[in-house]
């Protein structure tokens, strides 16, 4: 796959860490195969996920296609981009396009980048996963690659300011190749993804040279001001309300 866009886009990405002086703790990125299809499996925590998620796998030379959703591809700023760096555009509706465009790709050699949150966590700890992780992992026959992201939050999330200020320590942490076969239950399958990554962010979170209590972007369960999972949960079905009026709203 040729890549004209992609290679300038890390560039400039490179050069905005060194002007930000983002302080990366990088963690197991040998994991991130050399050569051959791979399917990075991240949380979410931040807009910017894509970007940082994106240099953890620079350290092995690949460049990661994420799965994104669809609107990111119809915007007149991020949609050249998008298209150009390869990413898959993800339309809820009609899943089936997206699956298969991402089954290509690995199936071509390619890395590809999944949330399995499917959407930013508020509360910073993981959501429930869902299963397309492992079952295009298993059809494709590539391994799962597990990668947790820490600090990002800080940067650019859900209910809080962009605040892009320098010295911001950024955490990377990347785990072993995951196996997983189309003899393997789905769901037993994805809970034992989501079990290991949940060990690997509690170990990324208590590693994180930065423990504020009471900080917004710390999880309630390591004495910061996030919402717990529950409340974020609630907050979540009250946004997913508000729009579901709204768009009646305007088809009245």
């Amino acid at each position: 796959m040729r890549d004209f866009v992609y290679p300038p886009v890390v560039g400039l990405c490179r050069t905005a860490f060194k002007v930000l002086d983002v302080r990366f703790q990088l963690t197991g990125t040998a994991n991130v195969p050399r050569t051959g299809g791979a399917l990075i499996a991240l949380n979410h925590i931040s807009y910017v996920d894509f970007v940082l998620g994106g240099y953890g796998a620079l350290p092995s030379g690949r460049l990661v296609r994420f799965m994104a959703k669809e609107v990111l591809f119809r915007n007149r700023f991020s949609g050249p981009l998008m298209r150009g760096m390869h990413h898959i555009p993800v339309d809820r509706s009609a899943g089936a396009a997206s699956y298969q465009q991402a089954l290509d790709f690995l199936r071509a050699g390619e890395v590809v980048g999944v949330f399995p949150e499917a959407t930013i966590s508020r509360s910073f700890e993981l959501k429930e996963f869902k299963s397309g992780t492992v079952r295009l992992a298993a059809e494709a026959g590539v391994p799962v690659i597990p990668m947790i992201l820490w600090g990002t939050q800080r940067f650019l999330t859900k209910d809080h300011p962009k605040d892009f200020a320098r010295h911001r320590p950024i955490s990377i942490t990347v785990g072993a190749p995951i196996t997983v076969t189309p003899d393997d239950d789905p769901g037993a399958a994805t809970d034992a993804l989501r079990a290991t990554m949940a060990g690997m962010l509690d170990e990324t979170i208590r590693a994180y040279p930065e423990q504020p209590a009471g900080a917004w972007w710390l999880p309630a369960a390591y004495g910061g001001s996030a919402p717990t999972p529950a409340e974020a949960d609630r907050i979540d079905r009250e946004e997913l309300e508000r729009r579901a009026a709204k768009k009646a709203q305007s088809q009245e």
